[in-house]
């Protein structure tokens, strides 16, 4: 898992499994036309918080196809949690025995009761998502992420969890990997402490995602593992340190290019299934992939997903692209907060 010297921790492997899709379970149940039907979505939301229409409280987006998702531990003794590592949030949250959502009656829930190093705050935090919503309040404890522990981490304990989505998440909660900055109610991240704390070798995580159903998925601390990738890793610097966002050039297809002419911006981002964008972009790549839009909304070719997904997320600088996990899963990904930049490599 990781090296340790002098009690401290040089790099550390989490591994991270692909969890059942919330896709499946929902049709499972026979809820998937009713729950699209009367979901809205706005993938939009989890950027820009306004933009959650108060009839779309709990906005769905595609990533309910795929997360990946792995265990991390909190308090003294250790209570276990799956969480969603996510690199397009800045909060660590899990659901809280003081929670009575029905998102939380399955889901593993903490009891500061019986964590000796647990300290209570009074400040209340709130995160929304592209799929949902958490209210609650911010404590202290013990965090275990792999072999690293992070004394006196600030996480949210949930008190709500509205809606139906995390009901049927494979996940309890979510860690986010993105900068302080964003954080709700000023939280400092996880990775923040870690790098404070010297528990990394390097100011830098990276993350590899497997593709179809092979294992091996995981997210590395302070380290890179140059056996995941072929070629050498291009370093493309962030034009905002609140995401982890980038300015990509042009979007091509056989030369030609057919989305984000003269450059976009964008977010490389673990906790979203797909590759999202403006809807002209993503109307020529569905095209030219051949891709058509199914009764239930969604955008099909025969009995297969397109990746892609139609976002609207207006800024200064034009609207915004996500690459998500349809992405992520091509290039060996390297979060580098020591520079400020990301490294991608094609996955060997």
């Amino acid at each position: 898992m990781g090296t340790k010297i002098a009690g401290h921790s040089i790099t550390d492997r989490v591994p991270l499994k692909k969890a059942k899709s919330i896709r499946q379970s929902l049709k499972e149940h026979g809820l998937l036309e009713k729950y699209l039907q009367t979901h809205h979505h706005n993938l939009g939301s989890k950027y820009f918080p306004s933009l959650a229409s108060e009839n779309a409280a709990e906005p769905l987006e595609n990533y309910m196809d795929i997360e990946y998702i792995g265990t991390i531990y909190i308090g003294t003794p250790p209570q276990e949690f799956v969480v969603l590592f996510d690199t397009g949030s800045s909060n660590l949250w899990v659901p809280s025995v003081y929670c009575s959502s029905p998102a939380c009656s399955n889901h593993n829930r903490f009891n500061p009761q019986d964590s000796s190093t647990y300290q209570a705050t009074s400040q209340s935090v709130a995160v929304t998502y592209g799929t949902g919503s958490m209210t609650g309040f911010l404590a202290y404890d013990t965090v275990q992420v792999g072999s690293i522990t992070v004394t006196n981490q600030i996480f949210g304990l949930s008190e709500t969890e509205p809606g139906s989505f995390l009901y049927y998440s494979p996940f309890d909660g979510i860690l986010g990997l993105a900068y302080p900055s964003i954080s709700s109610s000023g939280a400092t991240p996880v990775f923040d402490n870690m790098m404070s704390e010297g528990l990394v070798s390097q100011d830098l995580f990276s993350v590899y995602l497997s593709s179809d159903e092979q294992g091996g998925s995981f997210v590395m601390f302070g380290g890179i593992d140059s056996s995941y990738y072929s070629g050498n890793l291009n370093w493309v610097p962030l034009s905002s340190e609140t995401y982890w966002q980038i300015t990509v050039d042009s979007i091509t297809m056989n030369g030609q290019s057919i989305a984000c002419n003269g450059g976009c911006q964008a977010i490389v981002d673990t906790g979203t299934s797909l590759l999202a964008g403006p809807p002209n972009g993503i109307a020529n790549i569905q095209y030219y992939i051949g891709a058509s839009q199914s009764s239930s909304g969604e955008t099909q070719q025969g009995y297969c997903l397109s990746g892609f997904q139609s976002i609207t997320i207006p800024t200064q600088s034009g609207d915004l692209w996500i690459l998500g996990d349809v992405f992520i899963r091509q290039y060996y990904s390297v979060f580098d907060r020591a520079n400020n930049q990301v490294g991608l490599a094609p996955v060997a």
